[in-house]
């Protein structure tokens, strides 16, 4: 995988895009009705110029930074195809996974729609995805990377890379400096203190010191508590590549650290209902200190939120101050063909539209994402956007492997973590049972063949360093 991603190292240092966030929604109906001309002698012969049926898709997301831009860009696919092609846009907002399982166990699967790094494997397993390569040409091979298990799987191809995302502290400068804190912390325990100081100089204003999106625990530590474990050297999502194992113990400083600022009430009161849109509103007017997102967060205050506070990113803090692996860079993949679609080859013809020069490069100079496209990153304009710079790949920036996905009995572990922090509990039983579970489910998938990944003595987590920049 690391040679595949070398390709990707030369056209990313100095490229980066930020997303815009927006809510879309379904995109009009541009279907004209099928009639016909009666009329004139009786000799006439019936006209035949009445417009062709449509052939009607349907893609998928549950992105909201890009919104506008995707809903303008699928319509102008509607007006200008040649091959009479309409393709609806549904915009799922929450509980997309689960609602892309119903609609393929009720034989209603979209056409097109939305992977992402975390959720491609699975969809492989489960027979979602339709491969693709035999609409591949050789320009299109030659232009994208592919990467194992992200976006090819067994020597075939379901998906083609569009942009890719950093994960960073999101800070208020002011507030920092109210607070008389000179910089972001480095460290858990310069964080935890940062959040009490700045609740403290603020508190009587409405401004705390931390906040995270609990009404969605995965999407809440999967933006905070991953990356988080991902730079003090930990896989990010449990696995133990070195032992092949889940091991949830090494948590324990970050989970404890977010329980510290809830118990401190250094959190956004509320914060274990909150979603991410209403966090970032509450930011937006200056009433949070901190917390951890994707680079996504400069186009949201460009254009969803706009603010006058003083803010920025920085690298998330470590465990100990210690970087020892590297902050996960996300992507590789974006759009999918459905192994239901009754109509293949349309489906193909929008993919080719989305995937073409003209879509990507607006998708990049628009500050939707980072371009992974090679071409794209080194001739894309980069977007001139506030708060941009502390978003950019850096040499502690890297791409991780892929951990298994396993199916638990009980919940999982990010329920867990938030149980823990908001309600309380043994963390050290917590991790232990979790351990149990994650690898006992592991033990079976691997017997059934649907994992296959060995323990890796020889990893080292700093080895991800440098992946997009020196």
């Amino acid at each position: 995988m690391k040679k595949k991603l070398g390709i990707l190292a030369l056209s990313l240092t100095l490229t980066a895009s930020l997303a815009a966030c927006a809510s879309g929604n379904e995109t009009g109906n541009n279907g004209g009705n099928k009639g016909n001309n009666a009329g004139g002698a009786a000799t006439e012969a019936p006209k035949d110029d009445a417009p062709a049926e449509k052939t009607k898709i349907t893609y998928w997301t549950g992105d909201r930074h890009d919104g506008d831009y995707i809903k303008e860009t699928i319509t102008r696919f509607n007006e200008t195809n040649k091959d009479n092609i309409e393709v609806e846009l549904v915009v799922k907002t929450e509980e997309y996974d689960q609602a892309l399982d119903i609609a393929f166990v009720g034989a209603q699967a979209p056409d097109v729609y939305r992977v992402k790094e975390n959720t491609i494997q699975t969809y492989y397993k489960k027979g979602y995805l339709e491969p693709i390569d035999a609409y591949l040409t050789d320009d299109i091979k030659a232009k994208f990377p592919l990467i194992d298990n992200f976006s090819s799987f067994e020597g075939k191809t379901y998906s083609l890379p569009n942009y890719g995302s950093t994960m960073r502290l999101v800070y208020n400068i002011d507030l920092f400096e109210k607070a008389g804190i000179a910089g972001p912390p480095t460290t858990l325990a310069e964080m935890v203190d940062a959040a009490k100081k700045i609740t403290e100089a603020g508190k009587a204003d409405g401004a705390y010191g931390f906040a995270l999106n609990f009404k969605n625990p995965g999407s809440a530590f999967g933006r905070s508590a991953r990356v988080i474990a991902e730079m003090s050297g930990l896989g990010g999502f449990g696995f133990d590549f070195k032992t092949g194992q889940f091991d949830y113990t090494g948590f324990k400083p970050i989970i404890d650290a977010f329980k510290q600022m809830k118990d401190d009430g250094s959190m956004l009161p509320g914060t274990e209902s909150l979603d991410i849109d209403p966090l970032r509103a509450q930011f937006a007017e200056g009433k949070i200190g901190m917390y951890l997102s994707f680079s996504s967060e400069p186009g949201v205050y460009k254009n969803q939120f706009p603010t006058t506070i003083k803010w920025a990113g920085a690298l998330p803090p470590t465990i100990d101050g210690t970087i020892k692996g590297a902050s996960g860079f996300l992507g590789g993949q974006w759009m999918v063909m459905s192994s239901q679609s009754k109509n293949k080859e349309a489906a193909w013809k929008f993919m080719e539209f989305m995937y073409s020069d003209e879509v990507l490069k607006g998708y990049a100079e628009g500050g939707f994402g980072i371009p992974m496209v090679p071409h794209i990153a080194e001739t894309a304009a980069k977007p001139e956007i506030a708060g941009i710079d502390g978003f950019f790949p850096t040499k502690y920036d890297g791409v991780w492997p892929l951990s298994p996905t396993v199916t638990v009995e009980g919940a999982g572990n990010w329920d867990e973590f938030w149980r823990y922090v908001n309600e309380g509990g043994d963390f050290d039983k917590l991790a232990q049972d979790l351990n149990k579970r994650y690898n006992a489910a592991l033990d079976k998938a691997k017997a059934n063949g649907e994992v296959t990944i060995e323990a890796d003595p020889s990893f080292d987590p700093a080895s991800m360093q440098g992946t997009f920049a020196k």
